[in-house]
């Protein structure tokens, strides 16, 4: 959303009600000590004049002489398409989920249930506020800028310099694009395997019909797009936690290492990944603060909650499978050699939340190069 004065072309994201008020020069104002540091003036007591009091008035009511634009139009029909909560909420929950949640029981089994479950909960806190503190500076950026939406380069330049754009921008493109390349291998493999056709087809398939999307669809088309694949997610999460955990015993859950936590930090920390994309989310949401922040506390809140229950399953169901295939140390390669519909279901898994991935890091990094 921006900001338009009936006076003024200045454009502005956010707004303020149009109050008009009668221009009433008031007997009772009171004495205001004022300073001018910029030009070394010595400060004074400020008496009422009605002059003064009319210069006052005639400012507060300029400043209150706005009215309400937005700055999410679509150019063909040049009409708004107001930011969703719900598409924000798919979006930070769809890039937040990737394929590496099934391998989370694998570095937190020596750690145990409890001792990880409470490692996670930290970590989504963590993660959690500093979103929200991207997401404070961005929208401060785009009141200063007077931008419809900003992206890493401008907040980085009115905060942290040259130098900091600089080691901002490179470590920025450099962890994009390996991801991206990542998600791209991992998704033509699983492609690969399962219609059999060459790899270099399934990469370019996957990168021609997700690019597409993101380069070609509205912000409404890739909401919902997105949304479907979120729910895919959490349908074929639902299966494979219900195909696994049919030998769970609960007194598994009450172990607890915590000697064995540090170790496994790091990779709970990065399974919440989402911050690349609080810029797209602030300019989606018209700078909007309110529903921002309800988006990214709900769109990470999901991922944790499907984090803790994997890791109850797996780490539940491990005494019982360890009898028949004790060689094996990875929990899912353990699950897997078990039970012969795992393999389908985890492929699926796997798909959908690289797809919605690979999503979210493409939105962050156009808006990265288009700043």
């Amino acid at each position: 959303m921006v900001l338009i004065s009936a006076s003024s072309p200045l454009i502005s994201p956010f707004s303020f009600p149009s109050r008009k008020k009668p221009l009433v020069a008031s007997p009772t104002v009171p004495r205001t000590r004022e300073s001018s540091p910029r030009f070394q003036f010595p400060s004074r007591t400020l008496r009422p004049t009605p002059l003064r009091t009319l210069k006052c008035l005639s400012r507060r009511q300029s400043t209150e002489e706005f009215e309400r634009l937005f700055s999410n139009l679509n150019q063909a029909t040049m009409k708004r398409e107001p930011g969703s909560v719900t598409s924000g909420i798919f979006l930070v929950t769809g890039t937040t989920v990737g394929a590496g949640i099934l391998a989370i029981p694998a570095v937190t089994q020596e750690a145990g249930f409890l001792a990880s479950a409470i490692t996670c909960i930290l970590c989504w806190i963590y993660m959690v506020v500093t979103g929200l503190l991207i997401a404070e500076v961005n929208v401060n950026t785009m009141c200063e800028l007077g931008s419809g939406g900003v992206s890493l380069v401008s907040m980085a330049t009115r905060t942290l310099g040259k130098l900091g754009v600089q080691t901002a921008c490179l470590s920025y493109i450099f962890i994009h694009y390996a991801l991206l390349v990542a998600y791209v291998a991992r998704s033509s493999e699983i492609l690969t395997n399962s219609f059999g056709i060459p790899l270099w087809e399934s990469a370019t398939l996957f990168s021609l019909v997700f690019g597409g999307i993101c380069y070609f669809g509205s912000q409404r088309v890739i909401g919902a797009i997105n949304g479907c694949l979120v729910f895919g997610i959490i349908v074929s999460f639902t299966f494979l936690v219900g195909v696994a955990s049919g030998e769970l015993q609960w007194n598994s859950l009450l172990q607890a290492h915590f000697e064995a936590i540090p170790q496994s930090i790091p990779i709970i920390a990065l399974a919440f990944v989402y911050q690349n994309v609080v810029p797209v989310l602030c300019t989606n949401l018209e700078g909007n603060l309110s529903k921002v922040r309800t988006a990214i506390v709900f769109g990470t809140a999901v991922p944790l909650v499907l984090f803790l229950i994997w890791d109850a399953v797996i780490l539940g169901t491990i005494p019982n499978l360890s009898t028949s295939s004790s060689d094996v140390s990875d929990p899912l390669e353990l699950l897997r050699s078990n039970n012969g519909i795992v393999g389908p279901i985890v492929e699926a898994f796997s798909f959908l939340a690289i797809a919605t991935s690979y999503i979210g890091f493409v939105l962050g990094l156009s808006d990265f190069v288009s700043d």
